[in-house]
């Protein structure tokens, strides 16, 4: 499902209440500072191998939405997760939690939403199942439905 890029502040004033706005203190770390898109989801607390696992299927121009509890302590995407995500054609990742690499982030054309940033990298287990639905700073978030993403935030519209 192509979206149309539009920015979230028209998006909110033409839905109203229909658009979900997820008020967290989002970050823009990726290339791409605005994009649109369909979700996919996952869980991942302080764990970085179901990120790997769902950006190394193919995105379809997705974004994928990685709820890792909002954990600061360590990082669930990088660089090089940020590059197999580009590789198969994911549109970008929202970390509820932190990213690392900011620098090498930024010279990507990918869009990546994060909490914050930290050096140290998560575990790597291999288990994954994608999760069909998630829920955080009081926004449920289905997998299938579309997100809008910009300097201005990040807006679930199911």
């Amino acid at each position: 499902m192509a979206l149309i890029q539009e920015s979230t502040a028209d998006l909110c004033d033409r839905l109203g209440a229909r658009a979900r706005v997820c008020h967290l203190p989002w970050r823009s770390y990726g290339g791409l500072q605005a994009a649109s898109g369909t979700v996919a989801c996952v869980q991942a607390f302080e764990d970085a191998g179901p990120v790997r696992a769902m950006l190394e299927t193919p995105g379809a121009g997705r974004i994928l939405v990685v709820d890792g509890g909002g954990s600061l302590r360590v990082a669930l995407l990088g660089d090089r997760l940020a590059q197999l995500g580009l590789d198969h054609g994911w549109r970008g990742v929202i970390v509820h939690g932190a990213i690392r690499d900011v620098a090498a982030l930024a010279s990507m054309d990918f869009a990546v939403f994060a909490l914050g940033a930290v050096p140290r990298r998560a575990s790597g287990s291999v288990l994954c199942e994608p999760s069909p639905v998630l829920a955080f700073a009081g926004v449920r978030i289905t997998s299938g439905e579309g997100v809008h993403l910009d300097a201005d935030g990040v807006v679930f519209v199911g």
